[in-house]
């Protein structure tokens, strides 16, 4: 199985969906991710979010809108929210044809704070590439591929973004004590375990950083 990690990002200032935009825009409270997400028959979506800051204006703003069926928000300064709503939008084009066969959603979807999507599909090679197609044809949204590769259920998805080699390194370093107060080992020390030099040590450890505080705060 292989997964195709994109992010979705709305073309000029629009979110990608008309209720996103307010949502995006209130500054009391924050939209962390999106746990479940399903097309329904009707062609509406069932969501399951989870959310933090002013749960009482997010209510506010889902209650008012055209767009929202229904809903229930639980929890107080970290809460989980579940909606239905209409689909509109570059929205209605994701979930529509993102709607191939052998492919499925890895949650959480992050939600970017510009309103952007970071969403990762699993599945073949061949599905992946029929949904790209799908999903990338005069689409009224940006789409920028991430990262793909091989999938592996029992790993996590922040070293799913490292390359063999830096997941090697990064083993190495926490096995040995780099990352520990004191700290208990040199970059020396790491390439002795690895096989590499130690200069080739630290450019992997700062490429690692990079790229797991990047999907950190995305």
């Amino acid at each position: 199985m292989r997964y195709l990690t994109v992010e979705a990002a709305p073309d000029g200032t629009a979110a990608l969906h008309p209720l996103g935009t307010e949502l995006r825009d209130d500054p009391s409270f924050t939209r962390e991710a999106i746990h479940h997400v399903e097309l329904l028959d009707d062609r509406s979506v069932l969501m399951l979010a989870e959310g933090s800051g002013d749960r009482a204006r997010y209510a506010e703003i889902m209650r008012e809108s055209p767009y929202v069926e229904d809903f229930l928000v639980s929890g107080t300064d970290r809460w989980m929210a579940v909606s239905q709503f209409e689909l509109s939008g570059p929205a209605k084009q994701i979930m529509l044809r993102a709607d191939v066969p052998g492919v499925v959603v890895e949650t959480p979807i992050h939600i970017n704070a510009d309103g952007s999507l970071r969403i990762t599909y699993l599945g073949d090679e061949s599905a992946l590439q029929d949904l790209y197609s799908a999903i990338a044809d005069d689409v009224p949204f940006q789409l920028d591929v991430l990262e793909t590769g091989t999938y592996a259920p029992d790993q996590h998805s922040l070293t799913r973004i490292l390359t063999p080699r830096q997941r090697d390194v990064l083993e190495a370093a926490v096995e040995s004590g780099y990352y520990r107060e004191p700290r208990r080992a040199t970059h020396e020390d790491i390439a002795e375990t690895v096989g590499i030099a130690s200069t080739t040590v630290g450019e992997h450890l700062r490429k690692i950083e990079q790229r797991v505080f990047t999907a950190l705060v995305r």
